[in-house]
């Protein structure tokens, strides 16, 4: 038991004895004689008081502990309920300790049998293919072995032929004698019969051999393919094998500050106030949804935007800069697209491609293979990796996880515009803002705006950007 608490009890135990004790039912003292009585009765008074201050005190201080004593337990009680809180916090951060852990160690499980897999994949595939080129080789030096025999049949024929020839000019030279030699002429007769044969059943031979040595030719053609076809397969497994791995940021970096663009767009317009001149500038590269190219660009990297009203501009340029320097390239239009009315995907000919000799990036076939991607902050300023996960409320967006984002270059956050890439190396999509990024997979334009002098009498611009600014007040308040 607590020290204190039974001190407490004590002092309650000895207040409850001297504030029960009945004090005036004391015995009476002896009665002093008559002569004294004032005299007693005056000193009897104090005592009396005396008593009655003291009972007091102790009341009081009864009172005092009790206070104390229900202070000390409540006291108590706020200490208890807290240590349970603190218990059951600890019980629940273990629990999804263990849970970390096992999910760590699934994953790695899960890893160390995917490589095992793909290690098991390649050594057969090396091991089909060692085969195949032994049997190739053993059917290639057949076929050398038949041509060198049919070769030499082909020799025996022709002296064959030659000593029929001799034999026929024997035969001349004893038709000149046949009055004579009439038996040297049936057997020089006979002996031709038997040589004809014997040419015939030769020539016989050879086209044996011959037809032996077509089908030998077709068997290592058929070799030879199938040696083609494995070999392509192997390339085929090979290249998916590398694709399956990730990337690594820094390479993928890179790659984009050797193959980014520059792109200027200017809008003039007149306003009660003066020309209004608005320039912008951006950093973007090319990109291929397997159909057609083009540079994509967030809203905010162009003189409009989806957050005020539409106005109608009088005069839009846009250019092209090459990263190596060199001669800017027009741009004829800017298109809206419907993914969201954020995008603006701008044209790029074939001549522009080739004249500038830089990489076009291709749109991701499967955006979520990795958990992570790698995000470039204002046209290479910055990059890092962050992990993002889809979110069944937003289709056709990925949410980003900002609160594991990994700076590998630059002090950023993620920001609209931000370019978002695959680990496999491929345009995963652009942010729309701080935490949202929309997955870009098809060029389809929802409405165009053509670049060039007089557009407020050729193309009013004010009702075709109220039009995106509708979609984007469209949107769900998480994406806007």
């Amino acid at each position: 038991m607590n020290k204190t608490l039974l001190l407490i009890l004590c002092d309650f135990l000895l207040l409850n004895l001297l504030a029960l004790t009945r004090w005036d039912k004391a015995e009476p003292r002896p009665q002093p004689p008559p002569a004294a009585a004032d005299k007693t009765t005056q000193d009897t008074a104090p005592a009396a008081t005396a008593k009655d201050d003291i009972v007091a005190v102790m009341r009081l201080s009864l009172e005092d502990e009790r206070k104390q004593r229900d202070t000390l337990a409540q006291q108590l009680e706020s200490t208890q309920s807290t240590a349970d809180q603190l218990a059951a916090e600890r019980a629940r951060l273990e629990a999804e300790r263990q849970r970390l852990e096992r999910e760590r160690a699934a994953l790695d499980q899960n890893l160390t049998q995917t490589r095992e897999r793909a290690e098991k994949t390649a050594a057969e595939l090396t091991a089909q293919l060692t085969t195949t080129k032994t049997q190739a080789t053993t059917a290639a030096e057949r076929a050398a072995a038949l041509e060198r025999d049919l070769a030499a049949r082909a020799a025996e024929v022709e002296k064959r032929e030659k000593e029929l020839a001799d034999l026929a000019a024997r035969q001349a030279e004893a038709q000149k004698q046949i009055e004579n030699l009439n038996v040297t002429v049936r057997v020089a007769e006979q002996e031709k019969n038997l040589l004809r044969e014997t040419a015939q059943n030769l020539r016989l031979q050879v086209d044996a051999e011959r037809k032996e040595r077509e089908k030998v030719q077709e068997t290592t053609t058929q070799l030879a393919t199938g040696v083609s076809q494995l070999a392509e397969h192997s390339a085929d497994l090979t290249k998916e094998i590398r694709e399956s791995r990730p990337i690594n940021a820094n390479t993928l970096f890179n790659d984009f500050l050797a193959n980014r663009v520059r792109v200027d767009v200017t809008a003039r317009r007149s306003s009660f106030l003066g020309q209004i001149n608005r320039v912008r500038e951006a950093r973007t590269i090319f990109v291929n949804d397997g159909a057609t190219t083009y540079a994509l660009l967030h809203i905010d990297d162009t003189p409009f935007s989806v957050r005020e009203s539409g106005a109608d501009w009088e005069q839009i340029t846009a250019t092209y800069t090459p990263p190596k320097g060199g001669a800017r390239q027009t741009i004829p239009a800017l298109h809206f697209l419907k993914l969201d009315p954020r995008l603006i995907a701008v044209p790029v000919t074939p001549e522009q491609l080739s004249a500038f000799g830089v990489k076009t990036y291709k749109t991701a076939l499967d955006p979520y293979r990795f958990p992570e991607a790698v995000l470039i902050s204002n046209g290479g300023a910055g990059y890092g990796e962050l992990p993002f996960k889809l979110d069944p409320a937003t289709p056709g967006y990925v949410k980003v996880e900002n609160r594991f984002f990994r700076r590998v270059f630059g002090d950023f956050s993620p920001n609209r515009g931000d370019l978002v890439l695959s680990k496999t190396g491929e345009l995963l999509g652009v942010m729309v803002n701080n935490d949202y990024c929309v997955v870009v997979g098809a060029f389809a334009p929802s409405a165009t705006i053509n670049t060039g002098y007089d557009l407020k009498e050729r193309q009013p611009t004010s009702a075709l950007l109220d039009t995106q600014a509708g979609r984007y007040r469209a949107l769900p308040l998480r994406l806007q």
